[in-house]
């Protein structure tokens, strides 16, 4: 492993998104899109597997909790937190039917579900979109390059400029964070 050469593979990876007009217009739609959710009584919910997962459950602490600002909570929701409802789920029904089941039940229109998958194809991630849509929830893909099969089904795609998998959870946290903040200056004001 050539660490220095990690960095710069991390970095370039960055370099990409500041450089490019189109992401981060779309970057800034999405902060648009969740603050007018937050000012409607909406909720925010996320969704992913493995490290895509933590990512997820991070975002929305960011805003249940506080991400710069001491203010008032945010309701956002990682739908993965309820182990037994996933072990369960998963072994009645599928591990692909995991999120769509809790989309289903708890996700409304006007709602918004960002699914995180750095390939796109994360079955049970397709599914909760197509679901999400149904209910007239808005959907945000976070994924890497081609954005796969989520593309389809991404009212909002973010796929980074990459498809090492590493290099797009790191992109896809620091989109999380520009979001978080961004969403926090609009309702409450900067730091």
């Amino acid at each position: 492993m050539n660490l220095k050469e990690t960095i710069y593979q991390s970095i370039d990876v960055k370099q990409k998104i500041a450089g490019d007009p189109r992401f981060l217009e779309q970057i800034e739609d999405i902060i648009e899109l969740v603050t007018e959710a937050f000012r409607a009584d909406k909720k925010v919910f996320f969704c992913g597997n493995g490290g895509s997962a933590a990512d997820s459950q991070h975002l929305a602490a960011e805003f249940s909790g506080r991400f710069y600002t001491d203010r008032e909570p945010l309701f956002s929701e990682a739908l993965h937190v309820n182990t037994s409802y996933i072990t369960a789920v998963a072994n009645d029904y599928s591990y692909d039917e995991i999120y769509s089941r809790l989309v289903k039940a708890k996700c409304r229109k006007g709602d918004i579900l960002f699914g995180l998958s750095t390939s796109g194809n994360s079955g049970n991630i397709v599914k909760a979109f197509e679901q999400a849509r149904k209910q007239g929830a808005i959907t945000i893909g976070m994924t890497g390059e081609t954005g796969g099969k989520l593309k389809d089904f991404s009212d909002k795609l973010v796929n980074v400029p990459s498809i090492d998998t590493p290099r797009i959870q790191e992109a896809h946290m620091l989109i999380g964070h520009c979001i978080c903040q961004g969403v926090e200056e609009n309702l409450f004001g900067e730091k």
